[in-house]
């Protein structure tokens, strides 16, 4: 019903934030990634919306991108997701991160987003596989061969964001060995 909102940006408590459509103030509940690049108050703003009607309430979830609005209908075509969960996981990764954990089966990834268990990862993971893939991932989301696929895991399991690691993989020569390229990205990331 309402696909997108264009208007001025009155409040930002996150996740909730407050756009004037001429004269009419519109509640949008947003993800943690589309709230950290959103303009200053008073400032003109555009976000794609995905409107949800309940027993109790009408909800509007707005996105900064197609692929995040995207990501967020298919987690809540999962039976046990609801808005609030699918806002959670896109807070807690980007929908790259996703896809990239999707197509690489790592539920562990899914378990570190808050309110997400080790049974729904996987159910997660079983049910976007297919749908949520390589098509909405970025390009550094899928590495070049096996031994920067190691070192990313390495990496991601030290305990460094998808996001530290995947720009760190990038800096590394691409013919280097699993060992090497950990000391070499830890030194980076030391820095």
């Amino acid at each position: 019903m309402i696909g997108r909102l264009s208007g001025l940006l009155l409040e930002k408590n996150p996740p909730q934030v407050l756009v004037d459509c001429n004269g009419v103030g519109y509640e949008v509940q947003v993800s943690m990634s589309t709230f950290y690049n959103l303009p200053n108050l008073g400032e003109k703003v555009t976000l794609l919306t995905h409107f949800v009607v309940r027993e109790d309430a009408q909800l509007l979830y707005g996105f900064g991108t197609a692929a995040e609005r995207e990501g967020f209908r298919e987690l809540i075509k999962i039976s046990g997701v609801g808005p609030r969960t699918a806002l959670a996981v896109l807070s807690g990764m980007s929908v790259g991160e996703l896809a990239q954990a999707v197509t690489q089966q790592e539920a562990g990834r899914l378990v570190k987003v808050p309110g997400i268990g080790k049974k729904t990862a996987e159910r997660l993971l079983l049910e976007l596989k297919g749908k949520l893939g390589a098509d909405m991932g970025t390009p550094h989301a899928h590495p070049g061969s096996d031994a920067q696929a190691d070192i990313l895991q390495a990496l991601l399991a030290l305990g460094y964001s998808d996001k530290e690691a995947a720009l760190t993989l990038k800096t590394l020569p691409k013919d280097v060995g699993v060992s090497e390229g950990i000391k070499l990205a830890l030194k980076a990331l030391a820095k």
